[in-house]
């Protein structure tokens, strides 16, 4: 059978979405429901597919199948493309199968030209009509189709209304308006050196491929990558006989939702313009009225209007966002589509659909993209105050939120304003461990390096704090203490910014913000995902307060405690630098003994927050010269303490400093170079289970997680130590309990080895953050710098960072489920980087038999979403 390319809009449904692309799919079901649609025909998203792959040309096939369905749209129009008496004009709009608003063009009043804009005067017996959509047709063709800039004939237009003292471009007569068109075909000869395009089908073929090409503009890249839309769909074709809003005062153009997308409030949204064609609403040249006002202008349109309102969201069981054109009084349908919504108003319409029996519980569920909650757990900018803001910089969204401060570049700095009482934003070049303190005191994170999992956005997510990351174009200097922009704009300390988390926008000035709120309707469908799904949901937590604000948005447990972040503090690292330069182990045994108490108050507060939820804790993972002062001062002092001689400590540090850390003396290592590490890490976890188990009567089960292991002998040693440790503890205490021992899977040596490694590990927890740099050879930090280049190229279509590769990584971690499972039919399998949050990796992670995800706090409710949709979607498919 032949592949059929172009299709009638009397020759689809909503059910062809993947073929029809949402937009002529939509176009379709609304023509077999018998509403007022301008006919015409899809030319489908496979023709776009094959054009990509015969080189960006329509081949003869599909060029012969847009002339027949032009033919049969003529004969359905009884109008003929470039008759002088009754010509056929068209809009040709792009329509991908998943909504993608203004990232991709439309050229609307196609088949106009000299001659038939003639024609349409007569017809209409409106010339003014006629040129004011062929001047709109010229510059939106030789912009979209041709490549010449929209504003040149911006400008040519403000000089006409200029010289005619025309406020609007209403106020344009016919006359004016022919010198407009006169004007833009001369703009148009003198850009491409020949003539405006007169012959209609030439326009209409070059038309499509303008929107094929639109597919990859920069725009749309972005857009498929945020989105998670593959580049490979492609995008449809929709050529639409033209209604005419603007036609005089009895005409118009409006988009409306069926409720409001900011509140979700069930009541009739949206604007409309009269004497308007639809990019005039969209462009906002001139101020729309709301739609409750057609009601006063034309009572019986607005009383059709709601009327098919009602129809389409019955029909589609969900909030409609509708495009309406009226020509001379008669109303004619020319889009819907599930509407876009904020997350309080996609909560707000899947708990009405369901009370009003249009959705089951699992089909509202599915309403909701988990990604949206993110906004509902943050602050927020005052609207009002953030459109008059101008941004200075932008980012990558590294952490959700709204964060306002005044300007600080060290971590000692930020603590110290924090302290008398400022809001404060730090920012660094990029953050490391020991800036800790200052991301804790701080509003927002700004980095001019590093990627979306960088160290800085990793801590930011987990403390639910603000930051815009890999601000490559401003120059933070930060022993000068100052910030400068693209521009030359200079910021100092002390100055006030603002930073869009959600955005990455960065604004040099304070703009106000307000608290998160969490509605009723939030709790209702979080209810409603729990109920459903069946992988848990666990937290990445270090402190008390990061678990008890987890266990608060519902998680169950936490299955990644990170031990380093606990030596950084002020009163510990003294003692911890002690233990790294010292030279004997006894020395470093002193130093520990000097830790262990802190790290056991530590795990205590962690426990108690947590009640009886299971903890993972990870044993020391960084490579030791991370945690080694870097400036004279900081290294004298030491040197003072430690009774070490200057020059001696200098080269200490020295011999520590690493090469590539990444692949250095850090993790599981430290513990077979030092085993006394372990051990006392060992005596701080088991004590304080112990203790709090004594105090509050909880049963704790301490899960010990070994890192970056990557053969079983390696484990078999640590774990050894580890038994040992906890034999001593339970024979000077007098007390037993349960305990396990698991490593994280990080290193693909341990994923393709997994069936041995899992004799010594009763729990895997994939670190799929470093398992990604390993597996693609590249570094998080560093990534962000060439990233852009693979996305534009099509090699990439997404942050393998931030959204885990299920085709090379997520092979590595199904083939290490598969293995360990053989060795060990009941092991406990978990993830732990920061793909546990993101709901794609969170699908594939339940699908491949996952016993839970850990992600950050302000990530939990988000992945319980997702573990929702994973067990929905499975049922479906």
């Amino acid at each position: 059978m032949t592949k059929k390319y172009v299709y009638l809009f009397s020759e689809g449904n909503a059910s062809m979405k993947n073929l029809l692309g949402g937009k002529g799919a939509n176009l379709a079901e609304m023509t077999g429901l018998g509403l007022p649609v301008p006919q015409g025909f899809t030319v489908s998203t496979e023709a776009c597919t094959k054009y990509y792959e015969d080189g960006k040309t329509i081949s003869g096939e599909v060029l012969d199948e847009i002339h027949a369905a032009l033919a049969k749209s003529e004969e359905i129009n009884n109008k003929k493309f470039g008759d002088p008496a009754n010509p056929y004009l068209v809009s040709v709009r792009s329509g991908a199968r998943a909504s993608m608003p203004g990232m991709m063009d439309t050229i609307l009043n196609l088949g106009l030209n000299d001659v038939t804009v003639e024609g349409l005067a007569k017809l209409t017996s409106n010339v003014r009509f006629a040129y004011d959509s062929y001047r709109r047709f010229i510059q939106m063709f030789s912009d979209v189709v041709m490549g010449v800039e929209k504003s040149l004939f911006e400008e040519i237009l403000d000089a006409v209304k200029t010289a005619k003292g025309a406020k609007q471009d209403t106020d344009l007569t016919a006359d004016d308006l022919k010198e407009v068109v006169k004007k833009y075909k001369a703009l148009y000869k003198k850009q491409k050196g020949e003539d405006f395009p007169q012959e209609p089908k030439n326009q209409l073929i070059e038309a499509v491929k303008a929107v094929f090409r639109s597919w990859d503009n920069p725009r749309a890249i972005v857009y498929r990558r945020l989105n998670d839309i593959p580049g490979d769909w492609g995008t449809a074709v929709n050529v639409q006989a033209m209604v005419f809003g603007n036609m005089g005062d009895d005409s118009g153009t409006g988009v409306a939702f069926t409720r409001n997308p900011a509140t979700g409030e069930k009541k009739l949204y949206g604007e409309f313009l009269m004497n308007a064609q639809g990019e005039d609403v969209v462009a906002g040249i001139r101020t729309p009225l709301a739609i409750s006002e057609l009601e006063k202008t034309m009572p019986e349109v607005y009383k059709q209007f709601t009327d098919i309102a009602q129809v389409l969201e019955d029909h589609y069981r969900d909030m409609q966002d509708m495009e309406f054109t009226i020509e001379r009084g008669k109303l004619f349908m020319l889009q819907t589509r599930n509407g876009k919504r904020t997350a309080a108003a996609a909560l707000k319409v899947a708990v009405d659909l369901v009370a009003e029996g249009k959705l089951t519980k699992e089909e509202a569920l599915l309403k909701v993209d988990p990604k949206q909650l993110d906004a509902l757990l943050h602050p927020t900018f005052d609207s009002d105050a953030l459109k008059k803001a101008k941004p200075i910089s932008r980012g990558l969204p590294a952490s959700p939120g709204a964060a306002c401060g005044k300007l600080y570049f060290t971590a000692e700095d930020a603590v110290e304003a924090a302290k008398a009482g400022e809001k404060v934003v730090l920012a660094r070049l990029e953050t490391s461990p020991e800036d800790i303190e200052g991301m804790d005191v701080s509003q927002g994170i700004l980095t001019s390096r590093g990627g979306m999992t960088s160290h800085a956005a990793v801590v930011a997510r987990g403390m639910g704090t603000c930051c815009v990351a890999g601000c490559g174009d401003l120059v933070i200097k930060e022993k000068n203490k100052t910030m400068t922009t693209a521009d030359g704009k200079t910021f100092k300390e002390g100055d006030w910014i603002s930073l869009d988390g959600s955005t990455g926008n960065v604004y040099g000035e304070a703009i106000g913000t307000k608290p998160a709120e969490l509605t009723g309707d939030f709790g209702t469908i979080m209810a409603w995902a729990d109920a459903v799904r069946t992988l848990k949901v666990r937290t990445n937590a270090d402190t008390p307060r990061d678990a008890a604000q987890a266990v608060n948005f519902g998680a169950e447990g936490i299955g990644l405690c990170r031990t380093e972040h606990m030596f950084f503090n002020e009163d510990r690292i003294a003692a911890m630098r002690e233990m790294i330069v010292s030279k004997t182990e006894e020395q470093r045994r002193k130093a520990l003994n000097k830790l262990l108490p802190m790290q056991k108050e530590d795990f205590k507060g962690i426990y108690k927050a947590m009640g009886e939820r299971p903890v993972t804790i990870r044993f020391l993972d960084p490579p030791l010269h991370e945690f080694l002062p870097t400036e004279e001062a900081d290294i004298k002092a030491l040197a003072k303490d430690m009774i070490l001689r200057y020059d001696d400590l200098v080269q200490t540090i020295a011999s520590l400093h690493e090469f590539n850390p990444m692949l250095g003396h850090r993790g599981c290592r430290l513990a077979v170079t030092y085993p006394e590490i372990a051990e006392m890490q060992t005596r701080a976890v088991i004590e304080a289970a112990i203790e709090v188990k004594q105090e509050l009567g909880l049963n704790i089960l301490p899960e010990i997680m070994i890192p970056l292991v990557g053969e079983e002998k390696e484990l078999k040693f640590v774990k050894d130590i580890v038994d040992n440790t906890v034999k001593k503890v339970f024979a000077e205490k007098g007390v037993t309990l349960e305990y396990m021992v698991g490593t994280m899977i990080e290193v693909p040596r341990a994923a393709v080895t997994a069936d041995d490694i899992a004799k010594q590990a009763e729990f895997f927890s994939f670190g799929t953050n470093d398992l990604t740099q390993m597996t693609f050879g590249f570094s998080r930090d560093d990534a962000g710098k060439f990233l852009d280049d693979y996305y534009q190229r099509k090699i990439y279509e997404s942050d393998p960072f931030a959204k885990l590769d299920q085709t090379g990584v997520g092979k590595l971690v199904k083939m290490a489920v598969e293995l360990g499972k053989k060795t060990r039919p009941n092991i406990k399998l978990g993830i732990c980087g920061e793909h546990g949050g993101e709901p794609s990796s969170v699908i594939f992670c339940h699908n491949i038999g996952l016993n839970y995800v850990s992600c950050s706090p302000f990530r939990v409710p988000i992945a319980r979403l997702a573990a929702a949709h994973a067990v929905i979607l499975a049922k479906q498919a």
